[in-house]
């Protein structure tokens, strides 16, 4: 074996300068490394294409090899048997290489290899200028670093260092042996600097069928963002019919991009939506509309538009915006693609905000409006606007053992409309909430004591008899003091060394009574009585409009069983109940207050366990001892004995609390749910969900009757093909109204390298599946050195 070391004409010191001079790239060159992602600013990147490892002049030094060789090593030199040519950015090697230092010319003969970051290119001979990086191979074949592709041709023409031209090619985005899917092609011409293939009379075909050609494709040749067409959409819904979307998307530049997608609905006519996504060093956002000039079946316009900014303006300020909002009620119902989630929006957000933050205070002023989206059957009291808020708070924790927090609030109401009729009446309100405690935290034990005052001034007409009740204001001493203790002992369960705990707590609190009947109420409810309301301040949330009087001591146990080794938690068993020591005299409109006879409040009592490492279960529950009936109920299991297989199975009761006040009623539920993703064979696999309503106690028989029916069904099978591809059908029936329903059908076709063919339902899965996981595992990130040689 014959290694010789050939340097050009200046010296091996300047060689050595010009390799550690390329070790970074310009901005420009560095684009972003992944579609369809954004950043803010240019980054180094890993050596994947053709052309990367550029040598900073023609002075890189050649290192030669091979079992026999002759010539001069400034001009000819002639490689016999396991013959290579190595540069700093790359490599070539053959049987025979004829080599001429002066003008870095190759003659390959013989089981060629040309190998540069990352990309493997084979043939039985070729011809290329390691100066020039220009040449041709024939009959190559092309293992591409950059995406993990292959590529066979019967001829390629190596123009630059990123440039070349294929005849009759055949290219696959798929690294597999025999891909699933490819591209055939009179000519290709591949630019790695630009990130695009361009194929002439290309056919894709899918398991040796066509299915569709195009005179003229182009594609990405790596892991990178590139304009073009994207793989086209289409699905089939009862409300829209046939959907069909071609995207267009621009790569405007490394931190912002534009996709516009043209859609027909056969049912509605054509419609027009675009996204925009930019990035910065302080800023990021979105924007997203779509426009329909006149709705075949409705014969209105339709639209729908959304916008949403995060910005740092520096020295503590930001800015922010979430503003959307449709043509009318129905949009979500009539257009929505990703099912029930989507459909059943309710209220979309129009928001402002300028912030201020340091280190111990908090501020920012904003505007809050929405559009409340109304089901005619089942009309909804739209929240207030707030036109504006103002809120400041300042906190101070730990100075001399106190917590001091100050929390103010001024906020104008503005009347929503409903039915262009207005709500109630417009009013301003003021809050201040000043509280102070005492934290004694000890191992096994902890006390805290808190005080506060709470101040609440309206100006309003909410309840005025006349002008001089339009200023009404509340004060309100809270105190309260939490206390538990920490008991732990080594045990045993079912067989296996524990650690158990038992963690007793109690919760004092202390409110006195004011009389808040002329007091209005823009933004408060009833909260769920729950283990954490339990130990809150108010049995109402959100601005308090309302707080209660209270002189109550909440007594709640928890015990754990955690794995000795691990610490995993096996069991957990918790109960909670509330004791009253004096009449609730607060209430909002409509609420009747608890009874003299209810010292105590409903039981809470809650327990999950881990029964193994693949079942679980988890039961929660509110019980009225009084009424002897359930208030909320929580059943669930869920069973996982392997990857890709799953059973959900669970059961949601809740009375609603109050009668038919509107603003003020949370709603009630009665729902039994189960999902699962069941492998069928080694290729087929299985998923579903059907969520049934159960109907309203409240309900009347008959309302009760028409109620009760299932709210979302889905069922779908997946195929994981033998390399490179998956198909996916899935089907999906939920409500949209209190009386409509929609039904849709998925169809995709996932080609590894290139893209989906379809509706995507995988949003849709991972929300609805608890557990769900992807048939399709994810391709490695291919690196510079995988095919180092």
């Amino acid at each position: 074996m014959v290694r010789w070391l050939i340097l050009s004409a200046v010296s091996l010191a300047g060689a050595v300068h010009a390799q550690g001079s390329q070790g970074t790239r310009l901005p420009a060159e560095a684009n972003a490394t992944g579609a369809p992602t954004l950043r803010a600013t240019p980054q180094l990147r890993s050596s994947t294409g053709l052309q990367e490892h550029n040598p900073p002049d023609d002075s890189v030094p050649s290192y030669l090899q091979a079992d026999h060789i002759q010539g001069d090593p400034n001009a000819n030199v002639t490689l016999t048997g396991n013959a290579e040519v190595r540069r700093i950015d790359g490599v070539v090697k053959g049987d025979k290489i004829d080599y001429r230092n002066d003008t870095g010319a190759t003659d390959l003969q013989g089981s060629v290899r040309m190998m540069r970051g990352g990309t493997l290119v084979t043939g039985p001979a070729a011809q290329f200028n390691m100066d020039t990086d220009s040449g041709e191979i024939e009959s190559p074949n092309f293992w591409i670093g950059a995406n993990g592709g292959t590529a066979r041709a019967d001829q390629a023409e190596i123009f630059s260092r990123s440039q070349m031209r294929l005849t009759n090619v055949q290219y696959s985005g798929c690294p597999c042996p025999n891909p699933s899917w490819y591209i055939e092609a009179d000519s290709a011409d591949l630019d790695f600097d630009e990130n695009e293939g361009v194929a002439r009379n290309g056919v894709l075909y899918f398991k040796d069928v066509p299915l569709f050609g195009l005179p003229y494709l182009t594609f990405p040749v790596k892991k990178e963002r590139k304009s073009g067409f994207l793989v086209p959409t289409y699905g089939l819904t009862s409300n829209s019919g046939l959907d069909l979307s071609i995207p267009y998307y621009f790569n405007l530049a490394p931190n912002y991009d534009l996709t516009l997608q043209p859609r027909y609905l056969s049912k509605r006519g054509p419609q027009l939506g675009a996204e925009f996504r930019y990035m910065g060093q302080s800023y990021s956002g979105d924007m997203v509309g779509t426009y329909m000039s006149r709705d075949q079946d409705t014969g209105d316009r339709r639209w729908m538009f959304r916008s949403r900014h995060q910005q740092l303006l520096g020295n503590g300020f930001s800015a922010d915006w979430d503003y959307a909002r449709v043509s009318d009620n129905d949009y979500f119902r009539d257009f929505s693609t990703l099912g029930l989630n989507e459909a059943s929006t309710t209220y979309l957000p129009q928001r402002g905000r300028v912030g201020w933050s340091d280190r111990y205070w908090n501020a920012y002023a904003q505007v809050y409006k929405y559009q409340t989206l109304q089901d005619e059957d089942a009309l909804l009291a739209p929240p207030y606007n707030k036109v504006p808020e103002l809120y400041l708070k300042g906190s101070r924790y730990d100075a001399n053992g106190f917590d001091v927090e100050w929390t103010n609030t001024a906020v104008r109401f503005e009347r929503p409309l409903l039915n262009d009729e207005r709500l109630g009446p417009d009013g301003d309100r003021l809050q201040s909430y000043l509280t102070a405690s005492y934290p004694i935290v000890r191992p096994g034990w902890f006390v805290v004591p808190k005080a506060g005052i709470h101040h609440t001034q309206y100006k309003t007409d909410w309840y005025r008899l006349n002008q001089n009740e339009s200023n009404m204001s509340r004060t309100l001493p809270i105190f309260s003091v939490d206390a538990g203790m920490v008991f732990e002992r080594d045990t045993t369960l079912f067989g296996n060394d524990s650690i158990q705990t038992l963690e007793p707590r109690l919760y004092y609190l202390n409110v006195p009574y004011r009389d808040q009947s002329k007091l209005p109420v823009y933004d408060t409810t009833l909260a769920n009585f729950s283990f954490e309301q339990a130990f809150e301040e108010n049995i109402y949330t959100g601005g308090w409009d309302r707080i209660a009087n209270a002189n109550q001591l909440t007594a709640a146990l928890t015990t754990r069983w955690l794995d000795a080794d691990s610490g995993f938690e096996r069991l957990s068993l918790s109960a909670a109940q509330r004791l009253y020591f004096e009449d609730q005299r607060v209430t909002l409109p409509g609420e009747s207050p608890r009874e003299d006879r209810n010292v105590r409040s409903d039981f809470l009592v809650a327990a999950s366990a881990a029964l193994t490492d693949t079942l679980s279960t988890a039961v929660a529950a509110q019980y009225d001892p009084y009424d002897n009936n359930w208030s909320r109920g929580l059943i669930s299991a869920r069973w996982r004995p392997q990857r890709l297989t799953s059973v959900a199975l669970s059961y949601r009761y809740q009375r609603n609390p109050l009668p038919d006040t509107g603003i003020y009623q949370p709603r009630g539920q009665n729902q039994i749910s189960l999902a699962f993703q069941w492998p069928f064979t080694q290729r087929w696999y299985g998923v579903g969900r059907i969520d049934y309503s159960l109907g309203s106690e409240q309900a009347t028989d008959t309302s009760a009757n028409e109620s009760s029916r299932v709210t979302q069904a889905i069922a779908g099978v997946e195929y994981k093909g033998d390399c490179c591809w998956t198909g996916r059908v899935v089907f999906q029936r939920y409500a949209v109204s209190a009386s409509d329903t929609n039904t849709a059908l998925f169809f995709q076709l996932e080609l590894s390298g290139l893209g989906s063919l379809g509706t995507d339902p995988m949003s849709l899965l991972n929300k609805s599946i608890p557990g769900y996981q992807s048939v399709t595992p994810q391709t490695p990130q291919g690196t510079t050195f995988e095919r180092y040689e």
